[in-house]
């Protein structure tokens, strides 16, 4: 890895631990917070679904799921296919704590990249491309768990605590 790449790499761990300092504020962990992310693309989704989307046991994803709905951020509906099954939806709540994440972050990046010439963005917006199709071919060759927009889940478990 050159010089280049692993500042690179520790820059964008500065601006997630900065989203994360976004989402902490609201008590919220980087296992809940993912789980927001599936269940807000994947509208209805059912436990066993976002146990598999996580990467964790369906017991600790309830658990997990208990804690969201305490928090106001997700709810849990009967399913209109199954009666052994909930769906799970993001509140009103959580719905207005993802836009406030997303909008700080996009603050975050839009500072920095203001301050960037044109030719600056245009490479990193070419180098963040190819990124992008390097990740997907290594996520398809490594079989991870993957959600719509592009984003993909780590295989850690889901917070207990």
């Amino acid at each position: 890895m050159t010089e280049a790449t692993l500042a690179a790499s520790e820059l964008l761990e500065v601006l997630w631990g900065r989203g994360q300092e976004t989402a902490r504020s609201a008590q919220v962990s980087p296992s809940q917070l993912r789980a927001l992310l599936v269940i807000e693309d994947h509208e209805g989704t059912n436990l066993r679904a976002l146990a598999d989307a996580l990467g964790s046991r369906p017991p600790a994803v309830s658990r997990l799921c208990d804690r969201l709905e305490a928090m106001g951020l997700a709810e849990r509906c009967p399913s209109a296919t199954s009666r052994r099954e909930v769906e799970l939806r993001l509140s009103l709540r959580g719905r207005a704590f993802l836009e406030e994440y997303r909008a700080a972050r996009k603050s975050e990046v839009a500072a920095i990249v203001a301050r960037m010439d044109p030719a600056q963005v245009a490479d990193l917006a070419s180098g963040l491309a190819a990124f992008h199709r390097a990740a997907a071919v290594h996520r398809a060759a490594e079989g991870s768990r993957t959600v719509p927009a592009g984003r993909t889940l780590g295989a850690d478990s889901a917070d207990t605590a």
